[in-house]
Formats: structure tokens, sequence, C-alpha cells
């Protein structure tokens, strides 16, 4: 039987306007609004995600991420 949907937890997010763009682009893709989107990212993490390139960007942006925030 398939786990019921119920959103438990609400979380205040910041987004840059290139990461809301790929969000909506995204859900609305999968047919689904920007929390049901977080949520199945969030849940199916390790499957959606190479985990090479993953630690590789993470890098990248960690490295970027000062100069970003002036």
């Amino acid at each position: 039987m398939a786990e019921r949907f119920k959103p438990t937890r609400r979380v205040n997010m910041a987004l840059t306007e290139r990461a809301y763009r790929n969000l909506r682009k995204f859900s609305a893709e999968a047919g689904l609004d920007e929390g049901e989107a977080i949520s199945f990212l969030f849940e199916n993490f390790n499957s959606v995600m190479d985990e090479d390139n993953l630690t590789h960007r993470l890098r990248i942006f960690n490295a970027e991420l000062e100069e970003r925030k002036r």
C-alpha cells in the first residue's frame, strides 16, 4: 500500500532566481506543485542524484558562495 502524502513540516526556504525557475519548471513538467516537487526530490534524493556529479557541483557552489552573496 502506498504511503499517504501528508506534509508534516513547513520549511522557510530561500532560493536563488535560477533555483526557483528550475523548481517551477520541474514541478510543471512532473505535474506537481512546488511543495510536492521538493518532497519528491528529497524523498528520492539518492536515486535521483549522481553522487560524483553532486560532490563536484557542491565543491564549485561552496567555492563561489561568498562571492555570490555580495
